[in-house]
């Protein structure tokens, strides 16, 4: 390995002709945000308030760089560098002191110099994309002043307008300072606040220690290495153009769902569970299969499955017929307590996108195995392995796969847990009586406003001692039928607890129907239309409601 070096240096030798700082194209964009911006800008003050002549350590960057060169690749730091550079240059741009401006410009843009050879250049060369913006809107000698004014929806990355908001940020705060008070803090900045720079010319030694170096900035994600590895891989020419498809996805994605991807790739790949972390795990059971092959690895795996992760998060799925069949699936996937489901769900988006008819009977064999497995609370080691089996069987035979199948006691089991008190099960009841609410309206075209839908009793759980639900219904009733399916109904609004406990045929006509009068849904409907509720009229109840279900899910 070559060899290492770390050294404290103060950032007037930082921004210094001593370092060109480039951040490669396949480095994750600039990410900072209004918060953390303002909290280094804070933390500075606290040092400067402190009066004393400590030094202020921010952390440090780890850069490919050989000693003999200027030229710095920065691997890890460029939320840091870039955060600082927007500082001095909100800094440059308030101050009215001619010399102080100049000083603070310098440590922006290298001035060059005929002596040394140097060029003219900013210090800083954000990645290909956003480059042009951060030197006219930044580094540029009064560039800050006019920030508020672009449009922030003009503006072409997600890079771009964290830059423009922490910049807006910082001189919002700056400018109440007056001119000393700025001045010491530049003081204070130039002197005794110190980078720890980590250098090395071999750029495998720089990326094993980069993920552990980030002490003040955004935790770096598995993604963002597996980025600099792929990337890294290519030819100059085609790098910068891989860089800008990567960046494309996990613009459309965002950082968290981007993240994730990996992991549902991971298992698509290896077809068993996960048994170390990631970082271990996917260049071992994936990337190891596109070894030397980067471009094909963006163009056939990462861009079509992030498109399917899209489709699959937004039940977006496109198609000239059935295409609202396959949505319904993803929708109601989408409500589980999990997401152990999405890797055989984005191989089916992946590998038969065209083909709507084959895509609902998939996912309706899906979301039955899902719901089995909800209901009989399987815990996450067997349920990820249960869908690592079924992507091992859907290459071999499609939908035809055994790891579909339920076995006679997996589905008397599910046929027990859904005749028991199922409101007991918070994670299930909502789901089993939105999918029940389905079937019972038989309407392709129902809809649900998730977030406001709740689970209400017919029977109260705690009726007054006075009311005529304690003289339908003996203790033992009570007990037997609270919190079983049919007493059971969804509301789309919470209800106070004084209504909760109305007699029926108050709940009825108060409680139970909408504004119009009219049950908002097809499992309300079938408590309006009852005359009483009565332990009999619960039982039929229940049949039903269970049978719907059974014939539903294939039980």
């Amino acid at each position: 390995m070559q060899q290492l070096e770390a050294h404290e240096v103060p950032l007037h030798k930082i921004f210094c002709s001593d370092y060109d700082f480039r951040i490669p194209d396949y480095q994750r964009p600039y990410a900072w945000e209004r918060e953390q911006a303002t909290q280094l800008l804070e933390d500075l003050v606290d040092a400067l308030n402190r009066g004393d002549e400590e030094p202020y350590f921010l952390g440090s960057i780890v850069l490919v760089k050989r000693k003999s060169v200027s030229e710095a690749e920065v691997i890890d730091g460029q939320q840091r560098l870039t955060t600082l550079t927007i500082l001095l240059a909100v800094l440059r741009d308030l101050t009215e002191d001619d010399e102080l401006r100049q000083n603070l410009e310098t440590l922006i843009v290298e001035p060059g110099s005929k002596i040394r050879k140097l060029a003219p250049k900013p210090r800083l060369a954000l990645r290909a994309r956003d480059a042009g913006f951060f030197h006219d809107h930044i580094q540029g000698s009064g560039a800050t002043t006019t920030l508020v004014a672009v449009n922030k929806d003009s503006l072409k990355t997600d890079a771009q307008r964290s830059v423009r908001e922490n910049a807006i940020a910082l001189r919002e705060k700056l400018k109440t300072w007056n001119e000393d008070r700025r001045l010491e803090l530049v003081g204070m900045l130039s002197e005794r606040t110190f980078l720890v720079v980590v250098s090395t010319p071999d750029l495998d030694s720089a990326h094993r220690i980069f993920s552990v170096m980030n002490a003040r900035g955004l935790d770096l994600s598995p993604a963002d290495i597996f980025k600099s590895l792929i990337i890294g891989e290519l030819p100059g020419g085609a790098s910068s153009e891989y860089a800008t498809k990567w960046e494309d996805a996990e613009e459309a994605l965002g950082r968290d769902d981007f993240a994730d991807l990996f992991l549902h790739l991971r298992m698509i790949f290896s077809k068993e569970r996960a048994r170390r972390e990631l970082l271990k795990e996917f260049p071992e059971q994936v990337l190891a299969q596109f070894k030397g092959k980067s471009a094909a690895f963006i163009d056939q795996v990462l861009l079509p499955y992030a498109d399917a992760y899209e489709q699959l998060r937004d039940q977006s799925y496109s198609a000239s017929v059935g295409a609202e069949k396959v949505n319904r699936w993803l929708t109601r996937l989408s409500q589980l307590d999990n997401n152990d489901w999405r890797p055989p769900a984005l191989w089916a988006l992946r590998h038969h996108p065209d083909d709507a008819t084959w895509l609902d009977e998939f996912f309706r064999k899906l979301e039955r195995l899902a719901a089995s497995m909800l209901l009989r609370r399987v815990y996450a080691t067997p349920r990820a392995q249960r869908y690592a089996d079924l992507l091992a069987d859907l290459e071999r035979v499609g939908l035809d796969a055994p790891g579909f199948e339920l076995t006679p006691e997996e589905r008397a089991e599910t046929v027990d847990r859904l005749n028991g008190d199922i409101y007991l099960v918070t994670k299930v009841r909502k789901y089993v009586l939105l999918r029940l609410d389905e079937a019972l309206a038989n309407n392709p075209g129902v809809t649900y406003d998730h977030a406001i839908i709740t689970v209400e009793h017919v029977l109260p759980q705690n009726p007054s001692t006075t009311s005529k639900w304690v003289q339908d219904f003996t203790d033992d009733d009570r007990l037997q039928w609270t919190h079983r399916l049919g007493n059971l109904v969804l509301l789309n609004r919470a209800k106070n607890s004084e209504a909760q406990n109305y007699d029926f045929d108050t709940k009825k006509a108060r409680y139970f129907t909408g504004k119009t009068g009219v049950a908002p849904f097809a499992l309300t409907v079938g408590v309006v239309t009852e005359a009483a509720w009565t332990p009999e009229v619960l039982e039929k109840r229940q049949q039903e409601l269970l049978s719907t279900l059974s014939d539903e899910w294939n039980l």
